[in-house]
């Protein structure tokens, strides 16, 4: 059993719609931070953050497996069941109205947000196609340009938003050594640039406003 203030800081964690995903994705399997970002289409900073609060209430654990990447898996199941008391929910319903205007209101509220649910996802097919147009055009220069599939990993993180070498480490599942030397030689390339303990894209790779 859970005493009061583990209960809030469970629920303080589960009341955010990313973090569930993750638990429910790591149930599943144990996944690396990539893997993550990947299949939820999270950013990796977001990604790594909801894993590090999670992993320090001890409801995540981490490993590396033989090649020193890092995985994520959950070390207890959770399983949350709650009950309403007090009022019939028929007697919660606020008076006012007949029920054939409610039904109305209501159908005619649905009817807008499916509308709205359709043009938000046509609008979100239309990016992701070019979204998939564009990772074909940076795998295809890649192979001229960079190194290995980690780095190229590395520059795609970096097009979310800006990493310290921690959250690097975590996204690669790599140690800090080879992580470091990969960012040193992106610098080189004037791929990448290191602002205090940041790193993001460089000149006209950066981040252009919209």
């Amino acid at each position: 059993m859970f005493d009061d203030g583990e209960t809030s800081r469970l629920l303080d964690i589960l009341g955010n719609r990313n973090r569930r995903r993750i638990i429910d994705l790591l149930r599943q399997k144990p996944c690396f931070v990539t893997e993550i970002s990947d299949k939820l289409m999270i950013s990796p900073k977001a990604v790594i953050e909801h894993l590090q609060m999670m992993e320090e209430e001890q409801i995540l654990s981490s490993f590396h497996d033989n090649r020193r990447r890092k995985y994520y898996s959950l070390t207890r199941e959770i399983c949350i069941d709650i009950r309403y008391g007090g009022e019939d929910t028929a007697q919660a319903v606020q008076p006012g109205g007949s029920r054939e205007a409610k039904y109305l209101a209501a159908l005619s509220m649905l009817a807008r947000m499916l509308r709205t649910r359709d043009t938000l996802i046509a609008n979100l097919e239309e990016i992701e196609r070019d979204i998939d147009a564009r990772m074909d055009e940076v795998v295809r220069y890649s192979q001229d340009l960079l190194s290995s599939e980690t780095e190229m990993d590395l520059v795609l993180a970096l097009a979310h938003c800006t990493l310290s070498l921690r959250d690097l480490e975590d996204y690669t599942g790599l140690e800090a050594g080879p992580v470091e030397q990969m960012l040193q030689d992106l610098m080189v390339k004037d791929i990448v640039e290191q602002n205090g303990n940041q790193y993001m894209l460089r000149g006209p790779y950066a981040e252009q406003p919209l």
